[in-house]
């Protein structure tokens, strides 16, 4: 049976392919001049290395907001992602997760990591390609500051920290070949399936913070992290107590839904 993908095409508000921000960005790059491969791989590669790795206000935040801001973290990035994707006619869904906040740690200042609630909601994009969808994650982690965790940490390839969850520090598949692409697939914990978009699953799904945590986060904490990176894309790395963690070795079975 053929797959209807146009459901996996449409404009949200959070998806505002039509933005003029947006359009305007994929016709200066000529993205639709490419094949299908060179467009998923063209717009992957702006996402994770010209989009910095970073903590906007909110996840619900549109991708026109998210390309204002010029950085973003997993859920953000997504929506980022996703928005121009379709904006090139290539189809694309969310998938929904949470990792544990220990894959957090070196970003999130220790005081505030203590208090901050043991899962994190997360996601990565299923991308349509040659008959089948294919995961995308490592867009997450822009070049500077993989680099810098990768001469940190020159000497090991499992790594639980510093927005990284990963067995291959050193060469981790972060890049597009027309597979599946990783960089924090071992924090997943919870697995929540696949969502035609980022609006949908938000509805469903949100950051358990209290109120005044939210209150914190968005006014001071994701400032303070999001000076934590910029140091460390400059080399600097911060210390955590007793060293980051390994990675789990988690026998964890992701929904395949084709």
């Amino acid at each position: 049976m053929t797959l209807n993908l146009t459901r996996y095409l449409t404009s949200t508000r959070m998806l505002d392919f039509n933005d003029p921000s947006i359009s305007n960005l994929i016709k200066s790059r000529n993205w639709e001049d490419l094949n299908t491969f060179g467009r998923i791989g063209a717009v992957y590669d702006f996402v994770r290395n010209e989009v910095s790795f970073g903590y906007n206000i909110a996840d619900t935040i549109s991708a026109s907001r998210v390309l204002s801001d010029g950085f973003g973290q997993c859920n953000t990035k997504a929506t980022l992602l996703m928005t121009l994707l379709r904006g090139i006619g290539i189809p694309c869904r969310l998938h929904g997760f949470t990792i544990s906040k220990s894959l957090q740690r070196g970003v999130v200042p220790e005081l505030a990591y203590r208090i901050a609630p043991d899962d994190i909601l997360h996601s990565w994009v299923d991308v349509y390609f040659e008959e089948r969808w294919v995961s995308l994650e490592g867009f997450i982690l822009d070049q500077g500051v993989l680099g810098a965790l990768q001469t940190k940490f020159k000497d090991r390839d499992s790594l639980c920290g510093y927005g990284a969850g990963t067995n291959c520090l050193q060469e981790p598949n972060v890049e597009w070949t027309g597979d599946d692409t990783y960089i924090q697939e071992t924090g997943i914990n919870c697995d929540f399936g696949v969502f035609d978009t980022p609006d949908a699953f938000y509805v469903d799904h949100s950051q358990n913070f209290s109120f005044i945590s939210s209150i914190l986060y968005k006014i001071f904490l994701r400032h303070w992290m999001n000076l934590r990176v910029k140091k460390m894309r400059a080399g600097y790395v911060p210390e955590i107590p007793g060293g980051p963690e390994a990675a789990p070795d988690r026998n964890f079975s992701l929904k395949r839904v084709e």
